[in-house]
């Protein structure tokens, strides 16, 4: 294996429940783990982390081996150069925010530190809280905290256990931006655990589907997304993910994405546009995409792309999925919920030319 990756493989039988994952992540970026309630995905973070010494497992992480139990090699938690965090923030109540960093950071051996306590202060934008107890904080401020405190032991891999899950809607969109700005920040690998498919798009690079403590795919956000073997792509959220770059745009309260199949208009979400240039990923929605033989004209719909058609499947009564390439091969992939009766009306099936109207899209980060 690559000396940068992480390898996670395991198998625990625990009375109605067992896992079995033979995993190989990339050493950089975010995997989130996904699944219902159940599936094994904090079961993994706790193999991971040596709090499931049970597990037959194989622990590597950038070339580093922590658990080998075909080799009797066990190498306990507080060894593991990681950081933890839950969804609680589970701080010191009795320090400051700067005790709490400063605690993570002195019980580090000195040969293991990269980074200084304060490391993740401007990337979580904590430097006003330093002074601050837990109990004056906001749900936000503490799990940003929390995340600061974990980074302050210079951890070979973060792993982060439904860390937005106990905030409401509101702390949730406080946090997220920072957790996006560390995303891009951070050069070791983090595995997030997430039920919330808006979080996994949001920050993921790589996603890890579980289901009954089993892999039942892994790769690229953007292609599980779409792929209509997967549960993803059915019910009201099937969607997809387009990797987009701001240009430059003359049309007033309004973006332009340029992607390789074409460019894509946003109504401007914020009274500041996206800086030229920056990298968005955008989510366009199966319902909000129709399809049409021939170009629409006077349409009041913005974004109508041509389209060819690569497979279809049932999805629910009378309706199905058509799955859709926009641009030059592999191009971008797109899917469209229609009627079994529109796609027979229309004569879909693979190899079709059309042209893709979208209704809605949305910037996800």
């Amino acid at each position: 294996m690559s000396p940068t990756e992480l390898r996670l493989q395991a198998r625990l039988d625990r009375g109605d429940f067992s896992l079995d994952i033979d995993l190989r992540l990339p050493g950089q970026g975010v995997t989130v783990l996904f699944g219902p309630s159940g599936s094994g995905k904090t079961t993994c973070l706790r193999v991971l982390a040596g709090l499931e010494p049970k597990a037959q497992a194989r622990v590597e992480v950038g070339g580093e081996v922590w658990q080998d139990s075909a080799q009797r090699r066990f190498l306990p938690t507080h060894r593991r150069p990681l950081g933890y965090v839950f969804q609680e923030a589970s701080l010191f109540d009795h320090l400051s925010v700067q005790a709490n960093l400063r605690y993570g950071f002195d019980r580090t051996p000195p040969a293991q530190r990269r980074h200084a306590w304060d490391h993740g202060l401007a990337l979580l934008g904590i430097e006003h809280l330093l002074q601050r107890r837990p109990h004056e904080l906001s749900g936000g401020e503490r799990q940003r905290v929390a995340i600061a405190r974990a980074l302050a032991t210079s951890p070979r891999v973060l792993l982060m256990d439904e860390p937005l899950a106990a905030l409401d809607a509101t702390r949730k969109g406080d946090i997220l931006p920072w957790l996006e700005q560390l995303h891009e920040a951070l050069d070791i690998p983090v595995l997030y655990v997430t039920h919330s498919l808006d979080e996994a798009l949001r920050l993921g690079d790589q996603l890890v589907l579980l289901q009954a403590g089993r892999v039942q795919a892994q790769g690229p956000v953007a292609e599980l997304l779409a792929r209509a073997d997967l549960p993803l792509a059915h019910g009201d959220g099937a969607s997809a993910l387009v990797a987009a770059e701001v240009e430059a745009s003359d049309e007033p309260g309004m973006d332009r994405l340029r992607f390789d199949g074409g460019a894509l208009w946003l109504p401007r979400a914020r009274q500041e546009p996206p800086a030229v240039g920056r990298r968005v990923r955008v989510r366009v929605q199966a319902r909000d995409v129709t399809l049409s033989l021939v170009p629409p004209e006077q349409s009041s719909v913005v974004n109508v792309l041509p389209a060819t058609v690569t497979d279809l499947s049932p999805d629910g009564p009378a309706q199905v999925l058509v799955g859709l390439q926009v641009g030059e091969a592999p191009g971008t992939r797109l899917l469209s919920r229609i009627t079994q009766a529109s796609a027979a009306r229309l004569g879909i099936r693979p190899g079709r030319a059309v042209w893709a109207q979208i209704k809605g899209v949305a910037m996800v980060r």
